[in-house]
């Protein structure tokens, strides 16, 4: 197992098309690490870290390929691209303080390597980065930001707190996907289309695919975070159950009737985070449990519906890769 596949990994993708992309992402990046730059060391050096420990760059790569369904890829898709990005990476400073995380992308966290404050503040900064970035853009652009920070912040919000009584917890799950990284995915395929002159027939289409994506996208990382090992993604492997937090897998082993199962289920709803043997034993009974390929097959149903969402388009390369973009996020986890 390993990372998201690099678009430039996709037997469908032409040399053509591959070329134009990885130019464009060389823009981007170039156009990323100008703007983290500070005249401050320190800001410069913390501002910078994520943006040196790598990625997948999804995101912008989403942009730039959706612009290719219309004029193709500009200076102002670009930097909607790098936008966007930067608003990840802000997130990512945020969220490896909420999960007091060592380790991001191979290297130590934020939070880690300076402090939770310093990882916050960098954090702001980088969404203030982001949001100077939209603003060229114009005011469409600034009102969609604002929306996805909100739903990207309520999703986290829900994310963190227990599921209330009343509520089904696969569908309170499934939701918190849709805002807590379903709606960047989204915005990202959106700037794509808007700023490649698409019209808005488009523009609606590849936003529904990119929620529906990114949707796919986290349910493939959960997954991921209880059947990788370490050195595979340079995350720890169940981060999630130690957190307690109750993923699509630990959903269905949890609703699970079966005796056998018994012993799988009270380490669920155990604290994890104290005991790394308990740890250890639920991570390895979910991975031989049926819950896990349970919720496989749900990641695929939920790839195929954004795949779906694309069949209006005709026929090019771009939507070919589109097509394989949906199916590479699940082909991570086997």
């Amino acid at each position: 197992m390993s990372g998201s596949p690099g678009l430039l990994a996709f037997p469908a993708v032409t040399p053509e098309l591959q070329a134009r992309v990885a130019a464009g992402m060389a823009r981007v990046e170039e156009l990323i690490r100008e703007r983290v730059d500070h005249e401050d060391p320190f800001i410069a050096e913390a501002s910078s870290h994520l943006v040196r420990a790598g990625g997948k760059r999804f995101r912008p790569m989403l942009t730039l390929l959706v612009a290719e369904l219309g004029g193709g890829i500009n200076d102002r898709v670009v930097a909607a691209a790098a936008g966007v990005e930067l608003t990840h990476l802000a997130s990512l400073y945020h969220d490896d303080v909420m999960d007091e995380a060592d380790v991001r992308r191979g290297a130590p966290s934020a939070n880690a390597k300076y402090d939770n404050a310093t990882a916050i503040l960098v954090g702001d900064l980088l969404f203030g980065t982001a949001s100077d970035i939209i603003a060229d853009l114009g005011a469409d652009a600034v009102k969609i930001q604002a929306q996805t920070f909100i739903r990207l912040c309520a999703g986290q919000i829900r994310d963190d707190r227990p599921v209330p009584a009343e509520v089904d917890a696969t569908a309170y799950y499934l939701k918190v996907l849709e805002d807590k990284t379903g709606v960047l995915i989204a915005t990202a395929a959106r700037y794509g289309a808007m700023f490649s002159g698409c019209d808005a027939a488009v523009v609606n289409l590849v936003t529904e695919y990119g929620e529906r994506l990114g949707m796919a996208f986290q349910l493939a990382d959960d997954l991921i975070d209880i059947a990788s090992e370490a050195d595979e993604t340079g995350k720890t492997p169940g981060t999630d159950l130690r957190e307690g937090k109750r993923t699509l897998p630990v959903l269905y082993a949890l609703a699970s009737t079966d005796p056998t199962d018994a012993r799988l289920r009270e380490l669920l709803g155990s604290d994890l985070s104290r005991d790394e043997a308990d740890l250890a034993e639920a991570l390895t009974l979910l991975r031989a449990n049926r819950a896990l390929e349970q919720a496989t097959q749900e990641t695929r149903a939920v790839a195929d519906r954004a795949s779906e969402v694309l069949a209006p388009l005709p026929d090019s390369d771009a939507k070919a890769a589109l097509l394989a973009l949906a199916t590479g996020v699940v082909e991570r986890v086997g």
